[in-house]
């Protein structure tokens, strides 16, 4: 089984602030996170004026005129993200950003980045899927709020403007969202659906429910995190902290190992105990030498060194060549 791809989604939980997203960035790396993923926009392309906040938004800033006025606040500028994917590859984790606009590709694009992450809310953005699939490199794509048809136009409109490889995030776009709202076995749908990769992007409290998406096939995480809840901003209550971070990565590659090749085979560490476990066919009673072997002088104990129970029919019937006290292993 090959690596499960661990995205520490840092966003705008930087709050606009370059260095607590080099903060951000050195969490996720010594976690043991594969990429630390941000959030990258040109303000004036990517809202209206009057475009109204989420609900969850409204709960967790104090300014609830507009996404707007919300997110000048929030974004960094591109001058930042230079010095910040500069940064990261100072300190060994691979940077990643979600472009929000086709100006912003073009600018990620500029400073290296070879992997793309479309978010769920551009899912049916034609001529930004168009522009991202152009690029002809990997695509990750989340597909929450999506019907499996949105799903479907979205990957062949991508698949015939060039792009490289497509992984189908599951998504809930809820935050938090509640348990009975995951729906995790819309991943194996989508898995069977579109014959790719898939993978689990969370926006669940704790971490059982990513873990668990490895558990079955996801080879990409994603989940949100924050060097502290409590700070005011729109994704901090739904994010890990940085203990929770690590805690998620070293449950997830434990899972990931425990999951195996699926043959089904012995173990390396099982091959002590099998004698232990396992039992012999051994004497009930005395039996007497030239005495038939029947179901009344014979039975199985432990360990399992002699003569396999498996072989008890073939056993039965036939005569003792020697004398055999009680307990003792039958031999062929």
């Amino acid at each position: 089984m090959s690596r499960v791809c661990v995205i520490a989604e840092a966003g705008v939980n930087h709050n606009g602030e370059l260095e607590t997203a080099k903060k951000l960035a050195m969490t996720a790396q010594k976690s043991g996170a594969d990429i630390v993923k941000f959030q990258t926009a040109k303000l004036e392309s990517l809202v209206t004026d009057l475009a109204p906040m989420a609900e969850y938004q409204k709960k967790n800033v104090k300014n609830k005129a507009s996404q707007k006025e919300m997110l000048k606040k929030l974004l960094l500028t591109y001058e930042d993200f230079v010095e910040l994917s500069d940064y990261c590859k100072e300190i060994g984790i691979q940077f990643l950003s979600t472009p929000f606009d086709i100006e912003s590709v073009d600018f990620l694009a500029s400073i290296g980045c070879t992997m793309w992450k479309i978010p769920s809310g551009e899912i049916t953005n034609f001529p930004y899927l168009v522009k991202i699939a152009s690029q002809h490199q990997p695509i990750i794509l989340s597909t929450g709020m999506s019907t499996i048809d949105e799903v479907e136009r979205a990957v062949e409109l991508l698949k015939q403007s060039g792009a490289g490889d497509i992984t189908l995030m599951h998504c809930t776009t809820e935050y938090p969202t509640p348990y009975a709202d995951v729906n995790l076995r819309a991943m194996t749908t989508l898995q069977n659906r579109f014959e790719c990769s898939v993978g689990y992007s969370d926006h669940t409290l704790g971490i059982e429910v990513p873990i668990a998406a490895v558990g079955m096939g996801a080879v990409v995480i994603e989940k949100h995190f924050t060097m502290d809840r409590n700070m005011e901003g729109p994704d901090h209550k739904a994010s890990l902290e940085p203990n929770e971070l690590k805690a998620m990565v070293a449950s997830i590659r434990n899972i990931e190992a425990a999951l195996g090749d699926g043959i089904k085979k012995p173990a390396l560490g099982e091959a002590s105990n099998l004698a232990i476990a396992r039992k012999s066919i051994v004497a009930k009673c005395g039996i007497k030498k030239g005495e038939k072997f029947t179901e009344s002088n014979l039975t199985t104990k432990r360990p399992g060194t002699g003569i396999n129970p498996m072989r008890w029919e073939e056993l039965i019937g036939t005569t003792a060549n020697r004398d055999y006290g009680p307990d003792e292993m039958i031999q062929a």
